[in-house]
């Protein structure tokens, strides 16, 4: 199964994501950095998730992702950023209001709970899109359908507290702008196999799902 790269050409509503400098990747994924928590965890899931995304549906992704600040105008040059970890999330005023505009003018974040970080991120979360609620997707929803089929949604990566997987989202003007995947840790399977010795089934569910996101959230 391929998708062509002509995907990934596909142009944001507002903001126009540049390619990154030097490069002869189409694109680079960005890993958030903010203040309160540990969010450089899994070092080692966005290069295998792009790597993987290159190779079985030809996108054309720098595997050297890019760390930003939430407060940084840099964070307009990544179309899709990344953010994990396991407890606490702070953002400052001009953090809120930078990923805010982020997202309104075209970006795409995917929040992973690693686990722990559930209370706190929503609450950061809320004071980012104050007017705005997380509500579960249905599995009908086409992140759960292309270019991968998950007919019962987010697949279960790690047990955390064993409750079932969900996948919540923010909309703005009906675009999905944040995807927060919950009890499933996606990254976790990312990582290389030996950090956390996932079953080879397990780890190719979480890139799957994985490049779920990528794609959809490059054909808005």
């Amino acid at each position: 199964m391929r998708i062509s790269v002509l995907l990934f050409l596909l142009s944001f509503s507002f903001v126009s994501f540049s390619p990154p400098t030097n490069s002869n990747y189409s694109y680079r994924l960005g890993l958030l950095r903010y203040e309160g928590g540990d969010w450089y965890s899994n070092p080692t899931a966005l290069p295998n998730l792009a790597r993987f995304a290159n190779q079985q549906l030809d996108m054309n992704i720098n595997p050297s992702f890019g760390t930003v600040q939430v407060g940084s105008a840099d964070l307009f040059n990544y179309p899709f950023v990344y953010m994990t970890g396991h407890g606490n999330v702070l953002f400052s005023d001009f953090d809120a209001e930078n990923l805010r505009n982020y997202l309104i003018g075209g970006g795409f974040l995917h929040i992973d709970d690693n686990y722990g970080m559930d209370p706190f991120v929503r609450v950061a979360m809320k004071k980012v899109f104050p007017e705005l609620d997380f509500v579960e997707l249905p599995f009908t929803h086409d992140i759960y359908k292309q270019p991968f089929p998950f007919p019962e949604g987010l697949p279960k990566i790690h047990e955390h507290d064993g409750k079932p997987p969900q996948g919540f989202g923010l909309f703005w003007e009906g675009r999905l702008i944040c995807f927060y995947s919950y009890e499933s840790d996606l990254g976790n399977g990312w990582e290389d196999r030996e950090v956390h010795n996932n079953p080879e089934e397990i780890r190719l569910k979480a890139l799957r799902m994985g490049v779920n996101l990528l794609a959809y959230a490059f054909s808005l």
